[in-house]
């Protein structure tokens, strides 16, 4: 089985944030075609976003080992590998910005305008309790000015020092990695789009094999003990699952998607996932579930195009769904606080395990959903007001 003695430090990780929020538009023709001028949303979209976000918080009660025992075992068996969430968040993410950013578009910094607008105001927020948590509680370690000027600005992750990529609040590592997609997305997506369906499938076939040869070609040119922030923290290295993305998303917008359906999908997700839990480490990251998560968000958005069945549609799963980069940025710094109110790897009897592991999921939970409401909602509409005072909605 699994072993998860790590510390919250030792792996950190979280979902891509672009992947969560409003209903993203597109167009969809009657038929169920995504060509014509109607906009319509994808709830399923949005209901999987909660359940990867869901995925690496059980991930992280994993690495800190509320459970000992054989549950602690089966635990580590069943979200060991619970940080794959990160590539779902990332192929998603292309997706979306695929998908809301309709054929023809301009405008690049009001791109990046909006990109800053849905990712800073939590980014800031959270940044600050976890410092206010390292000053105050000694609930983490106080960055140097350096590693923390690093974060701010979102480039962390480009360094290879642990003490870079995860200062201040550690998930922000991705964030680093969607600042980079944002600065790339206005600069490729008109030139990919002009390649026409058949220079999307050759892009989208060529990013699928660098991600499944990643850990390959890490192996072979990266120094060893840089191997593990090459292939997973790195954004040059997160960039083809990003691609994927963007492809999946203008298949299913020409109607092109031949993929399999939302059960098939479901089944592959599922042995991707139970593959990557065999795998060497380098293979879990992205390389066995990537076939699975590009037909899963593909079918799930064909599946509300055609107003097919969908587990993800519902109005709870929805619900959660957005406030679930919220969740993501705060789920950490509770686990974090209770590492050090409660005890640092408790190892604890099931009944016990559950009642902290319930505990930090409640308080996570409540917290995402406050700074959604009062952080995340209005902090975009500042950043987004006009010049007149008014207010535009984001995307």
């Amino acid at each position: 089985m699994l072993s998860c003695s790590v510390s919250t430090t030792d792996r950190i990780t979280g979902p891509a944030p672009e992947s969560h929020g409003a209903p993203l538009p597109q167009q969809a023709s009657a038929g169920g075609s995504a060509k014509t001028a109607r906009p319509v949303s994808l709830p399923s979209l949005t209901g999987l976003r909660w359940t990867a976000a869901l995925m690496v918080f059980l991930f992280h009660v994993c690495i800190v080992e509320y459970f000992g025992g054989r549950t602690g075992g089966m635990l580590g068996y069943a979200f060991g590998v619970g940080n794959t969430g990160v590539s779902f968040f990332f192929i998603l993410s292309g997706f979306v910005l695929a998908w809301s950013t309709p054929p023809g578009s301009r405008g690049v910094v009001r791109f990046w305008r909006r990109r800053l607008a849905r990712v800073y105001p939590l980014h800031l927020a959270t940044a600050l309790i976890a410092l206010a948590m390292a000053y105050f509680l000694a609930a983490g370690t106080i960055p140097e000015r350096r590693q923390l000027l690093a974060n701010l600005f979102l480039v962390q992750s480009w360094v290879h020092d642990g003490s870079f990529y995860q200062s201040a609040n550690p998930v922000s590592w991705s964030l680093a990695c969607e600042a980079f997609f944002y600065f790339l997305f206005p600069l490729i997506i008109r030139p990919l789009r002009a390649t026409g369906w058949r220079g999307s499938v050759a892009i989208g076939a060529v990013s699928l094999a660098l991600v499944v040869a990643m850990p390959t070609l890490v192996d072979r040119f990266a120094e060893p003990m840089h191997a593990d922030w090459a292939i997973y923290y790195f954004p040059l290295a997160r960039v083809p699952e990003f691609l994927l993305g963007i492809v999946l998303a203008e298949l299913v917008r020409e109607n092109r998607w031949r993929g399999p359906g939302l059960t098939v999908a479901f089944g592959l997700t599922m042995f991707g996932y139970f593959m990557a839990s065999q795998a060497d480490f380098p293979y879990r990251y992205a390389a066995c579930t990537v076939v699975g998560f590009a037909s899963l968000i593909a079918a799930a958005a064909v599946a509300d195009l055609r107003d097919e069945p969908s587990p993800w549609r519902g109005r709870i799963s929805v619900k959660l769904g957005e406030i679930s980069f919220a969740f993501y940025m705060v789920h950490i710094l509770v686990i974090r606080t209770g590492e050090h109110l409660y005890r640092s790897h408790p190892k604890d009897p099931w009944p016990t395990g559950l009642l902290v592991a319930g505990a930090a999921f409640t308080i996570s939970l409540s917290a995402a959903w406050l700074l959604h409401t009062y952080v995340e909602n209005p902090g975009r509409r500042l950043l987004l007001r006009n010049r007149s005072g008014g207010a535009r909605a984001a995307r």
